[in-house]
């Protein structure tokens, strides 16, 4: 870096030295122009000074401020962090939260000796249908479909750093890239993907690594246990702080008040209709596609966007629905 500091000052104070004996001001400015040169007295620096100027200078430069929703944004990717160095230790603010159903938990987080695999995340009971709210404020970055696993699901980056995931639902209401509040309705319930029977599919996540929500939130008394969580790379998967028998107190209460109603498993048309007056194109979709997810036809998408069957969609690209 000094060297090329060096070589940069260099070059300022000698480069010019050559193509300046090329040049040769005519007559009449030549008084003037030794005058003005006698005027400004000595404004050569010496080439230590003036390196030591510029190290200064470069320096100085504050680094850009890190931003949450551009610094390793995926439309893609549930952990989109992989590689990328976590804190050993970091507080989160909780406290203005919203809790995204009043359901009580049916499967817990941890491993699943059954399926032999972690379960990153909870279950918690909900009826196909039912009002799914953002846990906190934040910025929607994936709707998507996973035949083989979440199905229909939502993932929001919030403000105090956590991302949280929402599976197996059965309607979006929100698309990518929307701005949300704390308890702004997002999906709907349901039973989608790998899943045998209603429920919502909570996760909460730091940086890629899926932190237990029983460890945030008391979902027995609808609340966070503290205003603070504090992550901790070590230990994130033991903090539990789930109580088996305040839940089934909680689950007790919550199916007087919630009688159990027949569902229908859903369906891909059912789960993707979309109320919104336009899509934006992602990676993968077709003109077929879109029209069977929005509840319309490829020959009314075409009439209302200038398009032909055949026409290439470009990625982002926006068209109108209705």
């Amino acid at each position: 870096m000094k060297i090329s500091i060096i070589a940069l000052t260099t070059a300022l104070l000698f480069g010019f030295g050559a193509s300046a004996q090329d040049f040769r001001l005519p007559d009449r400015h030549q008084s003037q122009h030794g005058q003005l040169l006698a005027n400004q007295g000595n404004t050569v620096l010496p080439v230590e000074s003036t390196t030591k100027y510029l190290e200064e200078l470069f320096s100085e430069e504050e680094e850009p401020e890190f931003d949450i929703y551009t610094e390793g944004w995926d439309s893609k990717l549930v952990n989109c962090y992989a590689g990328v160095e976590v804190a050993q230790t970091a507080e989160i603010d909780v406290s203005k939260f919203c809790m995204p159903t009043p359901g009580y938990i049916t499967s817990p987080y941890g491993y699943r000796r059954r399926f032999r695999r972690m379960h990153k995340g909870i279950d918690l009971k909900v009826n196909i249908g039912d009002t799914i709210r953002a846990a906190f404020d934040g910025r929607v970055r994936i709707t998507n479909y996973d035949r083989k696993g979440y199905g229909y699901y939502v993932v929001i980056r919030h403000t105090n750093d956590l991302e949280t995931v929402y599976g197996h639902l059965s309607k979006f209401l929100i698309e990518p890239d929307a701005y949300v509040k704390a308890g702004d309705p997002i999906a709907l319930g349901g039973n989608t993907g790998r899943s045998t029977g209603p429920h919502l599919h909570f996760e909460t996540r730091y940086m890629g690594y899926a932190i237990n929500p029983s460890a945030i939130f008391d979902f027995a008394n609808q609340t966070t246990h503290t205003d603070t969580y504090t992550f901790d790379k070590r230990t994130y998967q033991e903090a539990r702080n789930f109580s088996v028998a305040a839940n089934q107190a909680y689950a007790n209460e919550y199916r007087k008040k919630n009688p159990p109603k027949p569902y229908v498993k859903s369906t891909a048309a059912a789960t993707t209709r979309s109320t919104s007056s336009s899509y934006r194109i992602r990676k993968g979709d077709t003109l077929s596609k879109i029209a069977s997810r929005n509840g319309t036809t490829v020959a009314k998408l075409c009439a209302l966007n200038g398009l032909k069957t055949t026409s290439k969609l470009s990625v982002g690209q926006r068209i109108k629905l209705r």
